[in-house]
């Protein structure tokens, strides 16, 4: 895409605001961690490879003007700051310990070596995950057929991650292997990141697609318009289970009620192998303002009882494969997923 999820430029973290998406394309700049840390929690920024990017980039200038013991110090409360903001992800923790990891092996460096040390090592994790996208979608791509009609949920592409996206970087791939591709994407209630992320993503990239409610995915699957299912993840646990948005779980019961393969995308940096299955996974409740108010404007009764959680689970019996940029992990996913984890 020609717009850029997020960049380190001068000593600064831009990230596009995707809140305010598809009507303005607003830059946002943040100098501090405390400005990165609002962002990943107001979702300014969202996507579990996203957000794990954002919160590196956040631990970098959270270090800067520092060094030793007090850099060590400095750490502890970036971190705890950082990690808060979006429980479910794993990438953002796995981002932040990866940054720890390197001030703990550099603490003998001076402020400005080592501030020049973790933002090298920010970047890095930036460009690996281009990297590990494109990989995943040509691994990906191979599960597409040609002519295909995919449909995925929420937004797993380029706004998601680094750039390029899971999901969406199997579509990409798919495309740019010369299949003919469409997409129907679920709304994805209550925050909209199908309807307003995924179709402006496809839209720009000029790969047709069709936007449907969340409780029309049954109708589409039953009247033989889909192929296969795409969706991205948030943290995959070791037995495979999948936590995604909410409404992945139904989308994959319904998949297989009809006979349709549900894959899912997930880098190796969001495959939890500590984490043995989807009950261990912590799940984020969010506002109830997102399900009682769109726009600012009251849309349910005010003093009404909410339940929002972010994310579901998905059990991995439901899900075709999950793909990864090693390769593609088939059942038992125990054994396939931590083969893929330790390939070298």
């Amino acid at each position: 895409m020609a717009v850029m999820t997020i960049e380190w430029r001068a000593d600064t973290v831009r990230m596009i605001d995707q809140r305010l998406l598809p009507a303005r394309e607003v830059i946002r700049t943040y100098r501090d961690y405390r400005g990165v840390a609002e962002a990943i929690r107001t979702m300014v920024i969202r996507g579990a490879p996203a957000i794990g990017v954002a919160a590196a980039m956040g631990v970098a200038l959270g270090i800067k003007g520092t060094a030793g013991a007090k850099a060590r110090k400095r750490f502890e409360t970036v971190a705890k700051a950082l990690k808060a903001t979006r429980p479910t992800a794993v990438n953002l923790a796995w981002a932040v310990d990866r940054m720890g990891r390197v001030l703990a092996d550099n603490t003998s460096l001076d402020a400005a070596e080592l501030f020049s040390r973790m933002r090298t090592e920010a970047i890095a994790i930036y460009t690996e995950d281009l990297a590990a996208n494109r990989a995943m979608g040509k691994f990906g791509a191979e599960l597409i057929g040609d002519p295909a009609t995919v449909l995925t949920h929420c937004n797993a592409g380029a706004l998601a991650t680094a750039g390029y996206g899971t999901a969406l970087g199997v579509v990409r791939a798919a495309r740019d292997a010369g299949k003919k591709i469409q997409v129907f994407a679920d709304e994805t209630r209550p925050f909209l990141q199908g309807s307003r992320l995924t179709a402006w993503e496809l839209h720009k990239d000029r790969i047709p697609v069709t936007v449907i409610a969340d409780n029309m995915a049954a109708t589409v699957l039953s009247q033989h318009k889909i192929d296969c299912v795409v969706v991205g993840t948030d943290r995959t646990a070791a037995n495979g289970d999948v936590a995604n948005k909410i409404g992945t779980y139904p989308l994959a019961v319904m998949a297989r009620r009809h006979g349709v393969p549900f894959y899912v995308a997930a880098p190796l940096s969001s495959i939890d192998l500590d984490c043995p299955n989807g009950a261990a996974i912590p799940i984020e409740e969010r506002s109830g303002r997102e399900l009682t108010e769109y726009g600012g404007k009251q849309i349910a009764p005010k003093g009404v009882r909410t339940f929002n959680p972010a994310f579901d689970v998905t059990p991995a019996e439901l899900v075709t494969a999950i793909i990864t940029e090693r390769g593609i992990a088939y059942p038992p996913y125990t054994e396939s997923l931590r083969a893929l984890k330790h390939k070298r």
